[in-house]
């Protein structure tokens, strides 16, 4: 029963957190755990207990007598976690070119290959959801089971960032050229460059990224 329980929590969180990370949920909008029950099906208690989690990860603020409201990601947390992940995406890029598999290797390709394909027809759903992927893989690669979990957290609280940033057509173009660079120096495994060029990826994406005020991003993030 504990089981279950937990389960549908954990459930409940997920739906909640990735709502509120893609927009579908804006910022001082008010979740309401009953409307939020029938809409997922569930009882009252599982969303209340994920309301408590999210609001352990910043995402809402709990007003005793008053409710629960979506708090989000705001554009200095967006910053801190793009330079925070300068540091570990480097290390992460390191580790994969000294540990990669061949079957890691021959992922990578894949999406960068793919990747460049539909930049070029101006797919963008399609690139944002492959440089997603490049990352995955790249995380995957490092076989560090704590830098992995991470890293693909970070990845999830930028999501509406890195979608502005990918489907800009000059930053996707870039982008895939620093994917192939780092995809080189995994295949070589020289570990110092595929640091370094990783590293520089998330801070040209800072770079692209600060074009954009605070009220854009917030515009962007409402469409």
């Amino acid at each position: 029963m504990t089981t279950q329980k937990s389960s549908l929590r954990d459930q409940v969180f997920q739906k909640l957190r990735k709502d509120i990370l893609t927009g579908r949920y804006k910022r001082g909008e008010e979740l309401v755990e009953g409307t939020v029950g029938k809409e997922l099906g569930v009882s009252r208690t599982p969303v209340r207990e994920a309301f408590r989690q999210l609001e352990l990860e910043g995402l809402v603020e709990v007003i005793p007598h008053r409710g629960t409201f979506v708090d989000g990601i705001s554009a200095k947390d967006i910053h801190d976690i793009y330079m925070i992940r300068s540091r570990l995406e480097g290390l992460c890029a390191g580790w994969a070119a000294r540990l990669r598999t061949e079957e890691e290797l021959e992922k990578l390709e894949e999406t960068v290959y793919l990747s460049k394909f539909h930049a070029q027809k101006e797919h963008y759903e399609q690139v944002f959801e492959l440089d997603s992927r490049f990352h995955e893989i790249l995380y995957e690669a490092s076989h560090s089971r704590m830098l992995a979990h991470t890293l693909s957290d970070f990845h999830q609280y930028v999501q509406k960032a890195r979608k502005m940033s990918i489907t800009s057509r000059s930053r996707s173009r870039k982008s895939n050229e620093e994917h192939q660079a780092i995809l080189e120096a995994i295949r070589a495994q020289d570990a110092g460059k595929a640091e370094e060029l990783a590293t520089q990826h998330i801070m040209n994406t800072i770079q692209n990224l600060e074009q954009f005020d605070e009220l854009e991003i917030k515009e962007r993030e409402d469409m």
